[in-house]
């Protein structure tokens, strides 16, 4: 089969194409034919050698986003058949092959049938930010429909479809942009108010938007000093959930309120092969949603295939792409 693989850390131009046999099938896995990819920036991570510690030995194939057709299934999988159309986020990390190869070896237990009324393309665009937006708000955060959430990002890749989960539980959503034309796009994926980050600090908007009382809820899906600003929207006892906590903070606004942190690492089941059943069973409850209408990608509309990576990866680092980066392997 054909796959774009590293060999070295690098820049966008380091993929090569290259023809290496097919993965072997093993117990509990599926072999699917690859039919779409997507571009997470861990996967940009993982090329350069920023997140080193979690890359496959080379010559390393990258992406964990996943969605295609079911090929051949192991004698004790169950619960797909030759066929299936599924998606899930499978490799690409230490131990395990991505999805930049025609064919992909998946742990049976990462995946689930795609959903009915999206194509491959938006499948393919789910399943890392999706699963991450799902264990910070429901899992970690347990969101109710009386809740007020603030969803930091709300037009990346896990904040609008954070926004759309935050809307399907019921919650008043709120969410912040840098830009000013971002408003309009946050605002058609649910968002009850949408904050000009750039504009307002968060003791303005705290005072503007809760009567200075604070956000039930308070999704980080930035980092960095946002952590901070996370600590200030919270109200007393509140919760404030990040998919970045690798840096220094002053720990004293959390502790005035007694509020709850928590930290979203949504590729732990891969890297550690424990829990991996849990994201085939949000992956299901995921396709529902979208098929109930209440779940859609932003797809950006330059769209690449398995021999043009390289653009891919550029186009997502360069910070221009509107929407998740695709793959398209049927093109």
């Amino acid at each position: 089969m054909k796959a774009q693989v590293i060999k070295q850390f690098g820049d966008p131009s380091v993929f090569s194409m290259v023809d290496i046999a097919i993965p072997e099938l093993q117990p509990g896995h599926v072999l699917i034919k690859v039919a779409a990819t997507s571009v997470n920036p861990v996967d940009c991570k993982i090329r350069s050698g920023a997140a080193s510690a979690i890359a496959p030995e080379f010559p390393a194939i990258l992406h964990g986003d996943v969605a295609g057709v079911i090929e051949s299934v192991a004698p004790d999988v169950t619960q797909f058949v030759v066929g299936d159309q599924v998606y899930g986020c499978a490799g690409g990390v230490r131990g395990l092959g991505g999805a930049l190869a025609e064919y992909m070896l998946a742990d049976a237990r990462l995946i689930a049938k795609k959903p009915r009324s999206l194509s491959m393309i938006e499948a393919a665009a789910l399943p890392l930010v999706c699963i991450t937006a799902w264990e910070a708000l429901i899992l970690k955060s347990a969101l109710r429909h009386d809740n007020t959430v603030l969803i930091h990002g709300g037009v990346g890749g896990v904040g609008h479809v954070a926004i759309q989960l935050a809307k399907w539980s019921g919650a008043k959503v709120f969410t912040t942009i840098l830009k000013p034309e971002d408003v309009a796009l946050a605002k058609s994926f649910g968002a009850d108010e949408v904050i000009n980050a750039r504009e307002e600090d968060p003791e303005q908007y705290v005072q503007r938007l809760t009567e200075g009382q604070g956000f039930n809820i308070v999704f980080d899906t930035v980092g960095g000093a946002n952590l901070d600003r996370s600590f200030l929207a919270a109200m007393q006892n509140g919760t404030v959930v990040t998919t970045a906590a690798r840096s220094t903070h002053d720990l004293t606004p959390m502790h005035n309120n007694a509020l709850s942190l928590h930290v979203v690492y949504m590729l732990l089941p891969l890297l550690q092969n424990r829990g991996r059943e849990q994201h085939g069973i949000i992956l299901s409850r995921l396709a529902d949603i979208a098929d109930e209408g209440k779940l859609k990608p932003l797809i950006d509309p330059n769209q690449f295939t398995l021999e043009t990576v390289s653009q891919a990866h550029a186009l997502l680092e360069s910070g221009k792409a509107q929407g998740k980066v695709i793959l398209n392997f049927e093109s």
